[in-house]
């Protein structure tokens, strides 16, 4: 399967960014056996080339384990070497360019029509807006007028709520981070990310 067809088939993707490493990891261990099957894991986050490497080591190369906060061509080919299999950006830049360069399925970060058409003739795999929560879904409605067979994935500021507004609106899959993870990857509630898990795999599944 693509990751085209994942984004929409799954409609989810989960964001990592850790505080500490070992939560990290079994946080994303967490998600895959909730039936979470995308699941990004920041740069920004401690150690996440290293939870990235051990969660492909035990998920296999079937996972989709992305690396999050892809800035620099460095960024790119660190991750990628670490088991990476979807590199997501914040915009556009070396980092973006590189995961092109290297064959690898992107999420491009985008705000504007213009950055749309830039990222569009890379020949990214799908469109992360962000930060979505700046226009919100009828800012995503409003792009995907000139826009409309571009897959958006809106990230920054998504809950339960806003997911169903976005889906409402044309995305093909929205990226969750602090409202589904909580603070899991920081050493907090295993359980209640599960809890969390199975309340956006049911907003997802409508």
């Amino acid at each position: 399967m693509d990751l085209s067809t994942a984004l929409r088939t799954e409609r989810l993707v989960a964001i990592i960014r850790g505080k500490d490493a070992e939560a990290s990891f079994r946080t994303v261990m967490a998600l895959a056996e909730a039936g979470l099957p995308l699941i990004e894991i920041s740069l920004s986050g401690h150690d996440a080339l290293t939870v990235i490497r051990r969660a492909r080591a035990e998920l296999g190369d079937a996972a989709w384990l992305g690396a999050g906060t892809v800035l620099t061509a460095s960024d790119a080919r660190r991750a990628a070497e670490a088991g990476a299999n979807l590199i997501v950006t914040p915009g556009l830049g070396a980092g973006l360019e590189e995961s092109v360069r290297q064959g690898l399925p992107t999420l491009a970060g985008v705000m504007t029509p213009s950055e749309v058409i830039a990222a569009d003739a890379l020949g990214v795999s799908a469109l992360k807006l962000f930060p979505a929560s700046v226009g919100g879904p009828a800012y995503l409605r409003a792009l995907r007028a000139p826009f409309p067979e571009l897959p958006f994935v809106p990230v920054g500021g998504v809950d339960a709520a806003a997911a169903q507004a976005y889906f409402a609106a044309g995305a093909v899959a929205v990226g969750v981070g602090s409202p589904l993870v909580g603070d899991a990857a920081d050493g907090g509630d295993l359980d209640g990310l599960r809890k969390r898990a199975a309340e956006f795999r049911a907003v997802c599944a409508r």
